[in-house]
């Protein structure tokens, strides 16, 4: 195991950490910073390639794409003008659409696009940070996520959910509490809500 997946930085060091992680990329240091970042952001990107193109097979060419790109541009990532992950997925976004436009025999779902014909940022964040709380909620347990998609997915009442579960609407409360106190903590440390 390799000492970068021993010790993960804490969450005020996460961008700083990041950064020195191209760094060692563009200074020729490439397997063992590539590994961590891809081990930290493949399910994501594949999350949005798949988002994005609507085809298992081609969201994970858009998740190869991207770290062969990220390799090659590693030089000329600032840690001034943004971070690793921002940078991660402007590179993801952009591939995504170059395999939506290449010839191929296989359809691809629509992107929604602005009036020159690209992704709009408004519709590529709401998109990312919709797979974030969904990413988040997956990190929550039974009975928080539970509650939360009763509560909002189905628009229950807390006493509805009490009902409906068969616990006290006391318990309800307590796991909603919980799980708002949690989902925000999950989504602030994958830097989705400031």
């Amino acid at each position: 195991m390799s000492s970068i997946s021993r010790s993960l930085p804490a969450d005020e060091d996460l961008h700083a950490h990041e950064a020195a992680l191209l760094e060692r990329v563009a200074g020729g240091d490439r397997e063992e910073p590539l590994v961590e970042l891809y081990r930290r952001y493949s399910r994501r990107l594949y999350g949005l390639g798949l988002s994005l193109l609507a085809d298992e097979g081609v969201a994970e060419e858009v998740v190869q794409e991207t770290f062969v790109r990220l390799w090659r541009s590693a030089p000329r990532f600032d840690s001034e003008q943004g971070t690793v992950r921002t940078f991660l997925f402007t590179i993801a976004r952009r591939a995504a659409v170059d395999l939506r436009r290449r010839p191929s025999s296989r359809p691809l779902a629509e992107l929604p696009e602005d009036d020159q014909g690209a992704v709009s940022d408004d519709d590529f964040e709401s998109l990312l940070l919709g797979l974030e709380v969904s990413y988040a909620m997956e990190a929550l347990t039974d009975d928080h996520r539970e509650a939360l998609e009763l509560y909002y997915d189905r628009d229950l009442t807390q006493r509805e959910i009490s009902e409906r579960l068969g616990v006290p609407i006391g318990t309800v409360k307590t796991r909603t509490h919980y799980a708002l106190r949690a989902l925000r903590g999950a989504l602030q440390e994958r830097e989705a809500l400031v």
